[in-house]
């Protein structure tokens, strides 16, 4: 029976606001005589941040792919009977969050494609935002060999499998997916971390950015690829290194080869360091707790206030109030309880319930706040719905002063490379000023970091990172906005658009 589960969102949210959402967690491992399913669900466990709307996985026992997915999170997806049947030694895993195509059965992945030597499934972290390009190469591959070119998914990553599927040399020969990948990587334009496989191959790459995080990682029999480090601890993999950006890795029975498709452009995202990843994740070589920590002594530094007692907005903004804390020297405490168990729900609130809005996940401890000056920290503000209850249910509790302290910049760009933000206009801070902000969520005060003791934070040079949500800067060249969107393909692909001429663009080398 089927599933029909929905996930923990890890940022605190009032009943039916969206906040800054990751694309997706991905896992890969190759390892002969391992449980790979296992191995690949308690990755994916470690990785569920990332995404809570649908799980699969896909394991090869060397002549043929069984994929598995549903909607929910990988514990309501998976039990002991699922990943028992999916025997091999090959596997790769998936946890979705949508910023391509609606959040239905038909987008979660790993994606499957039949090709003219066996298959291939895969998964993708990221967004692209040359889709509408790619769906006209999809249209325009070849249909005599019987590879179908009709797109059920609605989402960019299934057009890279089907591009991956459908290349052909010059003669016409069917080319395998490792001699496809070469040809159509390049082309891909976006954010992308990739593990994909086929029968006999677990595969990995990265855009030449390198916007997501994709590692390596060693088991004893085998390697392991994944979004973050974390999933390698878990799993009982030594950290080797970070795929590069522009590199592709292959793993079969020979070993561990490389290869690359594009120069390396490094322009990591810095909101990985600011909110997505796992504190307990090293990425670039800095470890994100600590960058986390760094973030809040600064931000003391540079917006201190006289108060009593510093407090987190649980969980996401413990490690910036640690340091706030530290920095200031006021004494860091725990003023709100949060209800791990509560996230978005099937059930609609009654009215009463509704107004009682962020209680639902938070609630405050009145002894610990009640007479207290509060500095709350937290990690970014998108339209500041939460925020502004929080102020109210602080003050309802007896908080003397509540001074608001964000350890990101504003927010007043949006992403297009793996973030579901808010769109430009929801964005508060696009009409109005820290200060105005603040009176609108009726804090005594707020400040965020500035963008330089952000960066600075994290230890990567500024020239290293994409900070274009904050500051606007993409680091690649963006189409006309009617070809963004989560729903393009829902549109586009529907009204039939194909340009047979485009499939010239994947010959050039």
């Amino acid at each position: 029976m089927p599933v029909r589960g929905d996930g923990l969102l890890n940022h605190d949210l009032l009943p039916g606001e969206k906040g800054p959402q990751d694309a997706c967690g991905v896992f890969g491992v190759w390892a002969p005589g391992e449980e790979v399913a296992k191995l690949t669900y308690f990755g994916l466990y470690a990785l569920q941040h990332r995404g809570q709307e649908s799980a699969g996985i896909a394991v090869s026992n060397g002549s043929q792919i069984l994929v598995f997915k549903d909607m929910g999170l990988v514990s309501q997806v998976f039990d002991e009977t699922s990943l028992s049947s999916l025997q091999g030694h090959i596997a790769v895993g998936h946890a979705r969050y949508s910023t391509t195509g609606a959040s239905v059965w038909e987008n979660a992945q790993p994606t499957f494609r039949a090709t003219a030597h066996g298959s291939i499934a895969l998964g993708h972290n990221g967004n692209l935002v040359n889709t509408a390009q790619l769906a006209e190469l999809v249209a325009a591959l070849p249909k005599e060999n019987g590879r179908a070119t009709q797109v059920a998914a609605t989402n960019d990553t299934d057009l890279v499998t089907a591009l991956l599927a459908g290349q052909t040399a010059e003669d016409g020969t069917p080319l395998t997916v490792e001699q496809a990948a070469p040809r159509v990587l390049p082309h891909v334009k976006g954010a992308f971390s990739l593990v994909f496989m086929d029968e006999n191959t677990l595969y990995a790459a990265r855009d030449p950015q390198g916007i997501r995080p994709l590692v390596l990682g060693r088991l004893e029999r085998g390697w392991v690829v994944a979004s973050e480090s974390a999933a390698l601890d878990i799993c009982g993999a030594s950290f080797v290194r970070e795929v590069e950006p522009g590199e592709m890795v292959a793993i079969d029975q020979n070993g561990l080869r490389t290869s690359r498709f594009a120069d390396a452009r490094p322009k990591g995202c810095v909101f990985e360091y600011v909110y997505l990843a796992r504190p307990d994740t090293d990425i670039a070589g800095r470890n994100v707790y600590l960058s986390r920590v760094e973030m809040g002594r600064r931000l003391a530094r540079e917006a201190p206030v006289e108060a009593d007692l510093v407090i987190a907005t649980p969980e996401s903004g413990t490690p910036a109030a640690i340091g706030y804390a530290e920095e200031s020297g006021i004494p860091f405490g725990n003023g709100l309880v949060k209800n791990a168990y509560v996230g978005r729900t099937f059930i609609q609130p009654s009215q009463t319930i509704r107004q009682l809005g962020i209680r639902l996940k938070l609630n405050p401890l009145k002894e610990v706040i009640r007479g207290k000056r509060l500095v709350v920290v937290d990690d970014s503000i998108v339209r500041g719905n939460t925020q502004r209850a929080l102020v109210r249910m602080l003050r309802e509790a007896g908080a003397a002063e509540v001074h608001v302290r964000i350890s990101s910049p504003p927010v007043k760009w949006p992403c297009f490379f793996g973030i579901d933000f808010a769109t430009r206009a929801e964005l508060i801070a696009n009409g109005m000023t820290p200060d105005e902000i603040g009176a609108s969520l009726g804090a005594d005060s707020l400040s965020y970091i500035s963008t330089d003791a952000m960066i600075e934070a994290t230890t990567i040079p500024k020239d290293r990172l994409c900070r274009a949500c904050f500051d606007g800067e993409y680091p690649m060249d963006l189409p006309d906005p009617e070809l963004l969107g989560k729903q393009l393909l829902e549109t586009e692909l529907a009204a039939g658009v194909a340009e047979p001429a485009a499939t010239e663009a994947l010959r050039r080398p």
